[in-house]
């Protein structure tokens, strides 16, 4: 799920009923990432006092106070929305760009515990992503391990320049691509070109799946 800079779009609005199901648990920002003093950082220099951020992302001035002061742990799709008012990229509040710049040379080995939440074109509509490398940037390989929404705006699709595949690792989806719908299961594999408006949903519980999204652009924060 992801969309170049150069042809990506806002999620499409377009027609199109979602099922209903179970919702998993949203993804959290690790305790431990010093997210509070970088969102204080950039709402600063965007001129933004506390109450005005609040406000025009949809929170309440306390919720936000508690997050930029430690207290408060956001999910990645609250996060997503108080960075789109500040007009910065949702991910620069979750590492030090210095830092994953640096992680390339030439192979990246992520143990098991070192996966991290990465926000994407899709994290405000739910959709859950876990880097499984360090080599994100100007990498045209992307691997994710995802979790998907229990349902979907009927309205918002997406569509990039690349490709996705799609193995789904645990519970079941509904997967679509243009006018053709899929339900999948564990050990079921999707490949597709992403230019074709997509999105999906988990069916009766939680869903993950591992998804390598190929780039020719690179990354970019929109891609879902």
């Amino acid at each position: 799920m992801v969309a170049s800079k150069k042809t990506a779009r806002a999620p499409r609005r377009a027609a199109a009923p979602a099922a209903p199901a179970v919702a998993a648990a949203p993804a959290e920002v690790p305790a431990h990432v010093d997210l509070g003093v970088r969102l204080k950082q950039r709402r600063l220099e965007a001129g933004l006092t506390l109450a005005a951020l609040a406000e025009q992302a949809g929170f309440g001035k306390a919720y936000l106070s508690r997050i930029e002061s430690g207290q408060k742990v956001p999910p990645i799709g609250s996060l997503a929305r108080i960075a789109s008012v500040l007009g910065i990229e949702a991910a620069s509040l979750l590492t030090d760009n210095a830092h994953a710049q640096q992680s390339w040379r030439g192979v990246s080995l992520v143990r098991h515990a070192d996966k991290r939440p990465t926000v994407m074109g899709g994290s405000a509509f739910g959709y859950d992503y876990f880097a499984l490398t360090d080599a994100t940037t100007d990498r045209a390989l992307q691997p994710f391990l995802f979790t998907f929404p229990d349902k979907v705006d009927k309205f918002v699709f997406f569509e990039h320049e690349g490709e996705e595949m799609m193995h789904v690792l645990t519970g079941r989806v509904e997967w679509q691509v243009g006018g053709d719908k899929f339900i999948l299961e564990p050990g079921d594999t999707l490949h597709f070109d992403a230019r074709i408006p997509h999105r999906g949903h988990a069916l009766a519980g939680p869903a993950t799946a591992l998804v390598v999204i190929y780039s020719p652009v690179g990354y970019h924060p929109n891609l879902a």
